[in-house]
């Protein structure tokens, strides 16, 4: 039955009782409570904070690390992040009830020099005379930060920015430049530059990255896309943990096990996860006493029995296993913050909290230890510790990919161990603290499945239409598809396979269930089973690769060539797409190698330590992440930027040129290279693909640019364009497992564009769609090039559906409704059957934003006026004054519906 003819059958039934439509649509849903005070006092403190970098962690890092000189590696390595960890400076905050940061600092974030410190050296000397190094990467320079809310874009006072968004104060520089000389040479960048040099096509991989054709290399953020695991310490607790290392140590030392290459080092392992999990211990400790002390000197009876109840929490987890939601709670902050100190990363997603802690919640239920509503207030406020997660990287990372944001994705829903609804009471009261308390992370994630209540998928549909952004719709069948395709030759079973979730934005990441004995009963809990699930081949600008096909591969922005010139005669279509695949594969394969090597060092000399604790199997195999310890690894991914972009252009090119041959493709080119009589984007300072300037040649390109536009467009249901999409996911699905990764591991195609759109079409020139130069790409994967699909949102669910999403890691689909759309009750319910419809058409992933364009222009003018405004940006939720101009151009651009 379609989705007309439900609503006509609802609306016979209201009839005949006599309510008619219009009274249906102002059926108004219950009033949404406020949030707690306690949220709302500390949000007016985030709202008027800076992003702080500060050298404290990175101080003790260094400090450790260099003491342990000599040490087993991984060892070694434990020692130094124990420490970093230890030493942190306790910050509490006089109404949180959960405690822990990053830094010292709320909104804070540090260094990792010993990752990458050629930036710092290379600016050391200007960062000493106190003003901003010139020297940027191509990444960079093209990479453009939103210049409101928390972001530092420009040096002022006493502080100096860094990468266009953290500030330092200058006391702390002067420990920045002597931290970094130490690594001067020797960091996990300058280690795997030195042997990537070796490679015969290191010169073609250098071109590639200067014309920013692929977004930056692996090291940036070698950790994260990722789902967090909890089940140990929750299990055991840290003293319990720290006597199985021990009896580990006294079972694996000086024993091979078997293996001659790997088994000697199982003992190493379990004395690494000694050292880390006393620093975690530690760190929980320092909190525990600083709480005390504020109780000690508080005269308010209020706020001291906070400061002890924090103290009673924070000496407990310091030990032993979790007693009560609170410290399970607790607890997970503590180990989620611990992954994201180790590395710079992004994407260390929290899984499925609500089914974790479900068994904690329920015995303080039932003992009367809380309420409903005290629990909401915790999880208000562990909503602002995940918004203060900060990724201290690059512009180009930090800006021109995560715009500021860094997707600790939590998901919700799926199925359980047994196959059946994995929906938890718990799970009600995060989506109605994301209701209340409405911050940007932890973005939420329901994974879609026919057997979910539905009441839960209504309360999940009226978060959504708020207009945070969020929850964002997975569908659960597709991603337990794609988990047995991929992971299925390293033993993934329909257990398993059940345990999937998001990790980062939109990467689907393997998991699994284990047991957690608690409250005299064992209970299936999910979590994450693998390491980094996106690390392969970083954002690849397909359109750029066209580009570079129509002229020979050389870059006419820059005057400088990227790939060898094919010298090759295009006379058919056949031929155009056989050298866009040549191009490619020459760039993927160099890059790849490159960035194999990149993470092969990383993993030699900056193997993680608290990851390595938490996911199975390394505590029972007793190897680290990068020794393949985890249950599943064949992870590693490419990732693809300007899909519909491309295939549009293609569709223009095959229609224009060989089929109608109105045009030569000397003819299309020249247009292209000359923005068909516009002004760039470059010159207007307009990213927006709908905002055009003639200049004196628009007559001369005027018919060969109306025809581009008006060539066939996906998502209207046209198999011209669609059946493109289709041959591209088909030649994708067999070529890339012929790339391997660093794991020895096939690889495939992960389609999220996250911001890199704007950049990557920043280097752009005009394309055969229409699209001028310099304008963003088309967003996600799925996602229809704004303003071209003319036939509603159900034939681009059409469209879209045109190859098995499950052949893929992800597809992305963006939506923009007016908040008229989806209206009352009703609304909510024409909401959630657009989901239905679109999940049961096998699509796998579709969020929406609901605001008018009329608002969000408003607010690009008055951002001030806007400053708890957030809008969905990819597979993400970020507050609109932090978002660069690019992206806010294109997400007002955006197709707006205004009928569900």
């Amino acid at each position: 039955m379609t989705l007309e003819t439900n609503e006509a059958k609802l609306q016979e039934i209201l009839n005949a009782r006599g309510i008619g439509a219009e009274q249906m649509k102002e059926v108004c849903e219950k009033e949404i409570p406020a949030a707690a005070e306690s949220f709302q006092r500390i949000m007016d403190i985030y709202y008027i904070l800076k992003v702080t970098a500060d050298m404290e962690s990175a101080y003790w890092y260094n400090r450790v690390w260099w003491e342990n000189d000599g040490d087993l590696i991984e060892v070694r390595r434990a020692k130094a992040v124990a420490a970093s960890l230890a030493h942190s400076t306790p910050t509490i905050l006089p109404d949180e009830k959960l405690v822990m940061n990053k830094t010292k600092n709320i909104r804070g974030a540090f260094p990792f020099p010993w990752v990458c410190a050629s930036f710092f050296n290379s600016m050391a000397e200007s960062l000493m005379n106190e003003v901003d190094a010139p020297a940027e990467n191509e990444a960079d320079s093209v990479s453009i930060v939103g210049n409101g809310g928390g972001n530092v874009t420009e040096s002022y006072g006493e502080v100096i920015s860094i990468a266009k968004k953290f500030g330092m104060r200058k006391e702390d520089i002067p420990v920045l430049v002597k931290v970094s000389k130490y690594w001067d040479g020797i960091s996990v960048e300058d280690i795997s530059d030195k042997y990537a040099k070796n490679l015969p096509g290191y010169e073609q991989f250098k071109s590639i990255m200067d014309s920013v054709l692929v977004m930056f290399d692996s090291f940036a953020i070698p950790q994260g896309r990722e789902v967090m695991n909890y089940y140990l310490p929750l299990q055991y607790g840290f003293d319990r943990i720290i006597q199985l290392c021990d009896e580990k140590m006294a079972e694996t030392l000086g024993e091979a096990g078997g293996d001659g290459v790997l088994g000697m080092s199982r003992g190493y392992y379990y004395a690494a996860m000694k050292e880390i999990v006393k620093g975690l211990s530690q760190w929980c400790e320092n909190y525990a006493r600083k709480a005390e002390d504020l109780a000690s000197r508080e005269p308010d009876e209020k706020y001291k029995k906070n400061y002890l109840e924090i103290a009673q929490v924070m000496h407990n987890i310091a030990h032993k296993q979790p007693s009560t939601f609170r410290e399970a709670l607790q607890l997970t902050l503590c180990l989620h913050l611990g992954v994201v100190n180790e590395d710079p990363q992004s994407g260390q997603s929290i899984g499925r909290l609500g089914q974790v802690l479900q068994p904690f919640y329920e015995k303080d239920i039932q003992d009367g230890v809380t309420t409903d509503e005290e629990v909401i207030e915790l999880l208000e406020l562990y909503r602002i510790k995940i918004t203060c997660i900060e990724c201290f990287a690059s512009a180009g990372v930090s800006g021109g990919v995560l715009s500021g944001n860094t997707f600790n994705n939590l998901s919700l829903g799926g199925q359980n161990y047994d196959g059946l609804s994995a929906v938890t009471p718990l799970e009600y009261l995060i989506v109605e603290a994301g209701m209340r308390a409405q911050t940007p992370q932890p973005t939420l994630s329901v994974l879609y499945d026919e057997k979910m209540p539905e009441d839960f998928l209504m309360k999940a549909a009226a978060c959504t239409k708020l207009g945070m952004g969020y929850p964002a719709w997975m569908n659960n069948q597709v991603g337990m598809n794609f988990m047995l395709r991929q992971y299925g030759p390293e033993g993934m079973d329909l257990y398993d396979a059940r345990a999937w979730c998001l990790g980062g934005c939109l990467e689907s990441a393997p998991g699994c269930f284990l047991p957690l004995e608690y409250n005299g009963k064992v209970t299936m809990i999910p979590g994450g089973a693998s390491p980094t699930c996106g690390t392969g081949i970083h954002f690849t600008a397909l359109p750029k690769v066209l580009e570079l096909v129509l002229t020979n591969g050389m870059d006419e922005r820059t005057g400088k060539r990227v790939f060898p010139a094919h010298n090759e005669t295009i006379d058919s279509f056949e031929k155009l797409v056989d050298l866009w695949k040549k191009y490619l594969d020459i760039s993927n394969r160099v890059v790849n190698k490159v960035n194999n090597i990149q993470m092969d060092v990383w993993r030699k000399y900056n193997m993680p330590a608290v990851n390595s604790l938490l996911k199975p199997d390394c505590f029972k195999k007793g190897q680290h992440i990068g020794n393949c310890g985890s249950r599943y690894n064949a992870c590693i991914n490419f990732e693809s930027c300007g899909t519909i972009t491309f295939i549009n252009s293609l569709a223009s090119i095959k229609k224009n040129v060989f089929d109608d041959k109105k045009y030569t493709l000397e003819e299309m080119t020249d247009a292209m290279l000359h923005n068909f009589g516009f002004r760039t984007a470059y010159d207007t300072g307009v990213y927006s693909p709908d905002y055009r300037e003639s200049t004196d040649e628009a007559q001369k390109y005027a018919a060969i640019f109306a025809d581009c536009i008006n060539a066939p467009k996906y998502g209207n249901a046209d198999p011209y364009a669609d059946s493109l999409l289709r041959d591209y996911h088909m030649y994708l699905l067999h070529y890339l497992p012929t790339i391997e990764s660093f794991f020895g591991k096939p690889e495939y195609l992960c389609q999220i564009s996250v911001s890199t759109h704007g950049p990557q079409g920043f280097i752009t020139l005009a394309t055969a769609d229409g699209r001028l130069a310099g304008t963003t790409y088309s967003d996600g994967s799925v996602s229809a090039a704004a303003g071209t699909d003319k036939n509603g949102v159900y034939a681009l669910f059409e469209s879209a559906t045109v190859y098995d999403h499950s052949q893929n890691q992800n597809a992305q689909m963006n939506l923009k409704l007016h908040p008229s759309a989806v209206q009352g009750v009703q609304g909510t319910r024409k909401l959630l059957e657009l989901v239905r419809t679109y999940m049961r058409k096998g699509g796998f992933h579709v969020q929406f934003n609901v605001v008018s364009s009329d608002t969000l222009r408003d607010a690009q003018k008055s951002p001030d006026k806007y400053r708890d405004l957030m809008v969905r940006v990819a597979g993400f939720t970020q507050y609109w004054c932090e978002i660069g101009k690019p992206i806010q151009d294109e997400v007002i651009y955006r197709t707006e519906y205004d009928e569900a």
